[in-house]
């Protein structure tokens, strides 16, 4: 059976927040959060978990960061899970329901800082861009296809959350103007280590599956799950990616993330 967190956790890469089965129970609370056009609910999830829900992606990295950080300096309630997803953060397994509550109850309290780079250590993806809908994501960038790959290796991604399948994670950092729709009709194979793209995200097929994202190139030599590998994933959330083209792209400096 699974648990409250592996089923937060999952999902499809048309997913926009993670779900929450089983947190039925208890009453909502709204939070004031950094300021009144920004809030935060609080739903009790079984009897020893939170889920946290926020109004913009950014905010629940953000969020996920700071509890991060709090749990590496000590400074947070025991909990034994930490779980993103788009737009909400699962908090499972405190030692007792009144540790929730207490949680729940600072949270109004805190400084969340914006994301920074950071200085963890980057995962570079090797990338041969040549996928089959290159051309259709240019015209709707209003680049040449060859700046499609310039553009998406220039900028550096963060994985907000995973889910969908072991090892599929879901990177953030292309500028608003850079999002795109998922395709009409999906396919029914997307194969192993396809990069795609879909609104906000990009990611890359850990295994050969149907899909519906935008594939704009290939990720030939990066496993991304492997079992007989500590951790097995090679992406979890917080970590750090840029894109290395292996077709001779140059990933031009200055970023093309806004």
């Amino acid at each position: 059976m699974s648990t409250p967190a592996a089923r937060a956790a999952a999902g499809a890469p048309a997913a926009v927040s993670a779900p929450a089965d089983g947190s039925a129970a208890g009453t909502a609370t709204q939070i004031p959060h950094q300021a009144a056009a920004a809030r935060l609910t609080v739903r009790p999830v079984g009897t020893d978990g939170l889920l946290i829900e926020l109004d913009t992606t950014e905010r629940t990295e953000a969020l996920h960061a700071e509890l991060l950080r709090r749990r590496a300096a000590g400074t947070l309630t025991p909990v034994r899970e930490i779980v993103p997803g788009a737009r909400t953060v699962l908090l499972d397994g405190f030692a007792a329901p009144q540790a929730a509550r207490r949680l729940a109850a600072e949270l109004p309290g805190w400084e969340v800082p914006p994301l920074t780079g950071g200085d963890t250590a980057v995962v570079e993806i090797p990338v041969r861009y040549d996928g089959p809908d290159l051309p259709e994501v240019a015209a709707l960038w209003g680049v040449p296809e060859d700046e499609v790959a310039r553009i998406h290796a220039a900028t550096e991604y963060r994985v907000a959350f995973c889910g969908f399948a072991p090892g599929f994670g879901y990177l953030t950092g292309l500028g608003e103007r850079y999002h795109v729709p998922r395709r009409a009709t999906p396919r029914t194979r997307v194969p192993t280590g396809a990069v795609g793209l879909a609104g906000g995200y990009t990611g890359i097929y850990p295994r050969s599956s149907p899909g519906g994202w935008q594939l704009i190139g290939t990720a030939p030599d990066t496993v991304l799950w492997d079992t007989r590998r500590c951790p097995a994933a090679l992406l979890s959330p917080g970590t750090r990616v840029r894109f290395v083209p292996l077709d001779g792209a140059e990933s031009a400096g200055g970023g093309h993330g806004d």
